[in-house]
């Protein structure tokens, strides 16, 4: 996917909740690159513009899957105190 596709992408999946800049994308595009966990899959010209495409290596995929385990064990954890479980509600 090239990087407006995951503009697009992220912002569908999230229903809207989340619109990533050009600056911010690329960036983090070219960390995510640099640390091993993407791949500069192909690039072409498109209208006088570069257009370069990326694909999630094994190690990505690995990186991928330990954040959400890690979000979901968060979540789950936070649903566990919700209302009332420590005295954290309202008073």
């Amino acid at each position: 996917m090239h990087g407006y596709g995951i503009q697009q992408a992220v912002e569908q999946v999230s229903d809207g909740r989340v619109r990533l800049r050009a600056g911010t994308l690329y960036t983090a595009l070219d960390r995510l690159v640099g640390d091993g966990s993407l791949a500069v899959d192909r690039e072409e010209i498109v209208n006088g513009r570069l257009r370069r495409y990326y694909r999630l290596t094994e190690a990505g995929q690995a990186v991928l899957t330990a954040a959400t385990e890690r979000l979901e064990a968060n979540t789950a954890a936070a649903r566990r105190v919700l209302p009332g479980d420590l005295g954290l509600g309202p008073a």
